[in-house]
């Protein structure tokens, strides 16, 4: 067992030192737009009117038109339909964020129905969100549906994929890995991760607490693997949606865990979820200050310094240095 984990934990840094070599030298299809920092991911149940048409008035980094989870079985069509409508009107021209869809999982049965009625629909996409995906042969079978439906698309689409599953979780370097390899023969970007917690608990058999202490591991693992790859990293939804303070706590939990952004539910989630995903004020100008100084420092060999009270030495302005590109690539990105 031992010797069979470390062959595994080999294949992996191999694994991310070549996606992150195709990343640096930038091997991307023609048409590839920059990412979209994703620090809030809202979903609007793709069958409910009344909440697609406020979406022009929403400002979340991302809006989900959501096929799956929020939507019940009997209105899966209806959802479908919605989805098409809604991207074919004129309400996308004036939404100023991403506008992703969730298809359903390839465990549904209903993924080939969603991209047939979409492609059939001509419509063009932005961001794909798949859900479930448990194995390199499930990214597989929807590559094959893919592309069989979307031959006529031209610019790439990005992706987001759901790890959901202790097997998902297991398997998620390997799938990583597979993701990014569908840009050499379809426009699909991997472009970031989601951990689904409810899917991920009932798989495993517990219960969700509010301190969410039995998910440290899954999600230290989920994030590490995600910042080996260098994708973005949304954590799981927070369900007290009335519990504000709560929502703080956990989102500071997961900034400090290295999650780049959440799932959320209700609009007033989203600034709290957006604010709390951003260096603070504070933060940013010591970060701007300790790079300074480094910059200072470093032609006089020295390899680390004093900063107030502080001993500064290479990881920690590393740190400075992410800091500071982040607020400017949130810039940039809006």
């Amino acid at each position: 067992l031992a010797i069979h984990y470390l062959v595994d934990e080999w294949i992996m840094v191999i694994l991310c030192r070549l996606v992150n070599l195709h990343r640096f030298c930038g091997f991307c299809r023609t048409g590839q737009k920059l990412s979209t920092y994703r620090r809030a991911l809202f979903y609007v149940p793709a069958n409910q009117e009344r909440k697609l048409r406020k979406i022009p008035q929403l400002v979340a980094d991302s809006i989900v038109l959501d096929c799956e989870d929020g939507v019940a079985e009997v209105s899966k069509t209806e959802a479908r339909n919605n989805v098409i409508a809604f991207l074919q009107s004129d309400m996308p021209s004036s939404v100023n964020c991403e506008l992703a869809w969730r298809v359903n999982s390839l465990q549904s049965g209903l993924l080939e129905e969603d991209l047939k009625a979409v492609a059939e629909a001509k419509v063009e996409l932005e961001t794909i969100l798949l859900p479930k995906v448990n194995s390199i042969n499930d990214l597989k079978q929807f590559s094959i549906l893919f592309r069989n439906y979307f031959q006529y698309v031209k610019k790439s689409i990005m992706l987001l994929i759901y790890v959901e599953s202790a097997q998902s979780l297991l398997n998620m370097a390997k799938i990583v890995n597979a993701a990014f390899n569908l840009s050499t023969f379809c426009p699909l970007y991997l472009d970031g991760v989601v951990f689904g917690s409810d899917d991920y608990c009932a798989d495993i058999g517990i219960q969700r607490s509010e301190d969410t202490v039995e998910l440290i591991y899954a999600r230290q693992r989920f994030v590490s693997i995600c910042k080996a790859f260098k994708l973005q990293a949304v954590d799981m939804v927070y369900n007290d949606y009335k519990n504000l303070n709560g929502l703080a706590a956990h989102c500071h939990e997961a900034k400090g865990l290295g999650f780049t952004g959440k799932q959320i539910i209700h609009p007033d989630q989203i600034k709290i979820v957006q604010d709390s995903f951003m260096p603070t004020v504070e933060e940013l100008e010591r970060a701007k200050e300790i790079v300074e100084e480094f910059e200072k420092q470093k032609t006089s060999g020295i390899g680390a310094f004093t900063f107030h009270t502080s001993m500064i030495d290479m990881p920690l302005v590393l740190q400075a240095m992410r800091t500071v590109k982040l607020a400017e690539q949130f810039a940039i990105a809006h």
